[in-house]
């Protein structure tokens, strides 16, 4: 059985990479429309959150007429 990718079940997609799901996870940001309340700069303070991460968030945020607070 493979491991958990996060404690919680995220809506982000797999492509972001594992870490990132996890610590986003971690740090209570598991739906797109909480990522709506922080900035890419705040995310990327994250250690596992790296620019691919913010770069694909962002576009999957657009998609669903979202975008990062600030």
């Amino acid at each position: 059985m493979p491991p958990e990718d996060s404690p919680v079940p995220t809506e982000y997609p797999h492509a972001i990479g594992r870490t990132a799901r996890r610590v986003l996870a971690l740090h209570g940001y598991t739906r797109y429309d909480q990522l709506t309340s922080v900035t890419p700069t705040q995310l990327l303070a994250i250690h596992g959150v790296g620019p691919k991460s913010i770069r694909i968030l962002t576009e999957e945020l657009a998609a669903r007429g979202l975008a990062f607070g600030g």
